[in-house]
C-alpha cells in the first residue's frame, strides 16, 4: 500500500543455537533445544511468512541465522532424529486424545496439538523436503527477509580479541558458511552476544561485512555522542555501519513485568505434561535416565500470579495477540511522529531479539509478529518495515562515530562471559588461540594430506570451544556439566592434536572419530589463523 513514511521499523531476530551433535548417543537431552526450536520458532515463522506472502502483505524483517544453527539444519543425522522426535510426540499426542476423553476443554488442546506436531511433519518433510534453510532462503530471494551472519560459532570478541586472529576467524569463517548456504555475501553481520568492540572493525570490512547490531548504550555512549542517538545509524572511522537497539520498543515485548509474553491468556511455558503426568505413562518420553523433562505439550495459561492454572484458551490467547499487536503498532506511530519532526532523516526504529523468544519462550510470539505486519501494511499509519541494508541504501550520508565496547548482556558489559563461575576457562581458551597461530605458522600451506586434516580440526575444536554459549550457560546454572564438558572436551581434542601434530604422531583414529563427532564447517582452512 502507498502510504506517507515519516520513519522506519526494523525487526532484526538472531536464530541461534550452539552446535550439538552426538552421533555416539541418542541419549543427549541437549539435542531437543533444535528439535524445539524447530517446531516452535522457525516453522511457526516460515508458516507465517508464507501467509503473509499469499495475502500479498509486502512486509520486511532480518534475521541472523548463525553458522552452527546452519549446520545443524542441514545435518542429515540431526535431521532424521527430528522427525523420530517429531512422531514420538504424536504418539504422545494420540495417548492424550484417550487420557483426555473425560474433559471437553483438554480433550480440545490434545487435539490442537495432535494436529500441530502432525502438520510439523508434513511441513518438514513433504513441503520443505527436510531442508527449512531453503524456506528461508526463499524469502530472502523474493526480497522479504534479510538474513545476516554471525561469528562461527558466537564467540564473544571482547575477550577473544586478547589474540585479534581469533576474532578473525570467527568472523571469516562467519562469512564463508553464510556464502556457501545462500550463494552471496552477506552485508550485516549480528555480532555475538551484540559484543562490539574496535578492533574488530577491519576485519568485518576486509572480510565485506556493511554492518553490524550492537546495544543501545554502544550507541549512546559513541565518541563523538551520536546527532540522533539509536534513531540513526553511525558509522565507524574503519568504515563500519552499527545500528543499536531500540530501548522503548525492546521493554515492552521483553519486560518480565509489563513485556506481553506475560499476558495471563498465553501459554504457561513451565507447566507441562512431563512434569504433571502420572510417572510411568510419561516415562517413554522423558529422559532417557527417568528424569522428568519438559515435553511442549502445556495445557495452561499463565491465569496470574498463582500456582493455580487455568486452562490454555487459543482464541482467548490470539485476542491478546491482537491487542498487543495493536499497543505496539501506536507505540510506534507517536514514537516516529514525535522523532521525525526533529530529525533531517526519516527515524529508524531498531527491534532486536532472540528468535527464539518468538514461539518457544513466547508461544503465541509468531502470530503476534503476523498480525503486527498486516497492521502496519493495512492500517492508517507514517511509517513502514525496513531492513537495515534498505536504510543504508535509502540514506547512505551517515554521521561518523566510534560505538563503545558494549554487549547485551546483564549491566552491559562482559560480566555475563567473564566472571568467578567460568573464569577459568579462558586462561585455556586464550593459551589454545595462541597454539592455533602457532600451528598455522609452523606448517603454512601444509601439503601432507593427514597433517593438514589434524591442522584444520584443530580450527574446529578451537572454535567449538570458544561458543559464548557454554559461557552463558555455566553463569546461568542450566545444563552446567554439559557446557562444562564441551569445552573440556574441544580443549581437550585441540590439545591432543596439536601434541600429534607437533611430533609428527597423528593418530589417524581418534582424528577421524572426533571429525565424525564435531562435524562443522567441512570447507574450513587453518590458515585463517596465520
Amino acid at each position: 500500500m502507498n502510504k506517507q513514511c515519516k520513519g522506519y521499523v526494523s525487526f532484526v531476530l538472531h536464530a541461534h543455537l550452539p552446535f550439538v551433535h552426538h552421533p555416539e548417543s541418542e541419549n543427549y537431552l541437549e539435542e531437543q533445544w533444535l528439535f524445539e526450536a524447530i517446531s516452535e520458532t522457525y516453522i511457526p515463522l516460515l508458516l507465517n511468512f508464507k501467509k503473509l506472502e499469499e495475502e500479498k502483505v509486502d512486509f520486511r524483517i532480518t534475521m541472523s541465522l548463525t553458522p552452527p544453527l546452519l549446520s545443524m539444519l542441514s545435518n542429515k543425522l540431526l535431521q532424521k532424529r527430528y522427525i523420530k522426535y517429531l512422531k514420538q510426540h504424536i504418539e504422545l499426542c494420540k495417548k492424550e486424545l484417550k487420557r483426555t476423553a473425560y474433559d471437553k476443554r483438554l480433550n480440545e488442546l490434545s487435539k490442537y496439538y495432535y494436529d500441530r506436531y502432525s502438520n510439523d511433519l508434513h511441513v518438514f518433510k513433504d513441503i520443505y523436503n527436510c531442508d527449512i534453510i531453503s524456506g528461508f532462503k526463499y524469502f530472502q530471494d523474493i526480497g522479504v527477509l534479510e538474513i545476516i551472519t554471525c561469528g562461527a560459532t558466537h564467540g564473544f570478541f571482547p575477550i577473544l580479541y586478547v589474540n585479534e586472529k581469533t576474532v578473525k576467524a570467527q568472523i571469516a569463517v562467519g562469512v564463508e558458511t553464510y556464502k556457501k548456504f545462500f550463494g552471496k555475501a552477506p552485508r550485516g553481520i549480528w555480532l555475538p552476544e551484540c559484543g562490539y568492540i574496535p578492533e574488530a572493525d577491519k576485519y568485518l570490512k576486509e572480510f565485506g561485512i556493511e554492518y553490524v547490531i550492537t546495544e543501545t548504550h554502544g550507541i549512546l555512549y559513541a565518541n563523538p555522542t551520536p546527532i540522533y542517538g539509536t534513531y540513526a545509524p553511525i558509522v565507524s572511522p574503519e568504515g563500519v555501519i552499527a545500528f543499536g537497539r531500540d530501548i522503548e520498543s525492546s521493554r515492552q515485548v521483553w519486560s518480565s513485568i509489563n513485556g506481553y509474553p506475560g499476558d495471563y491468556n498465553y501459554r504457561e511455558f513451565y507447566r507441562d505434561i512431563g512434569y504433571d503426568a502420572d510417572y510411568e505413562y510419561i516415562k517413554p518420553y522423558i529422559a532417557h535416565n527417568g528424569v522428568r523433562v519438559q515435553t511442549g505439550i502445556k495445557y495452561h495459561r499463565i491465569t496470574g500470579d498463582t500456582e493455580y492454572k487455568d486452562y490454555y484458551n487459543p482464541r482467548w490467547a490470539l485476542d491478546s495477540v491482537e491487542k498487543q499487536a495493536g499497543h505496539f503498532f501506536d507505540s510506534r506511530q507517536k514514537q516516529i511522529t514525535e522523532l521525525s519532526s526533529k530529525m533531517d532523516t526519516p527515524p529508524i526504529i531498531l527491534c532486536p531479539y532472540d528468535a527464539e523468544l518468538y514461539g518457544h519462550w513466547w508461544y503465541e510470539g509468531p502470530d503476534w509478529l503476523y498480525i503486527l505486519f498486516k497492521k502496519i501494511y493495512y492500517d492508517n499509519c507514517d511509517y513502514k518495515l525496513i531492513t537495515p541494508s534498505e536504510y543504508i541504501d535509502k540514506y547512505p550520508n551517515i554521521q561518523v562515530s566510534t560505538p563503545c565496547r558494549s554487549s547485551w548482556g546483564a549491566n552491559g558489559y562482559n560480566g555475563v562471559w567473564l566472571n568467578e563461575l567460568n573464569d577459568y576457562i579462558h586462561r585455556h581458551l586464550h593459551t589454545a588461540g595462541d597454539r592455533m597461530v602457532e600451528l598455522a605458522q609452523k606448517f603454512p600451506n601444509e601439503k601432507n594430506k593427514l597433517r593438514k586434516q589434524a591442522l584444520n580440526q584443530c580450527a574446529r575444536e578451537l572454535l567449538l570451544a570458544q561458543s559464548s554459549d557454554w559461557l552463558f550457560i555455566i553463569t546461568n546454572g542450566t545444563m552446567v556439566d554439559y557446557a562444562k564438558k564441551r569445552v573440556k572436551d574441544h580443549i581437550g581434542r585441540f590439545t591432543k592434536l596439536y601434541e600429534q601434530i607437533k611430533s609428527n604422531t597423528i593418530d589417524e583414529k581418534f582424528l577421524k572419530d572426533i571429525y565424525n563427532k564435531d562435524k562443522i564447517f567441512d570447507d574450513i582452512d587453518y590458515m585463517i589463523y596465520y
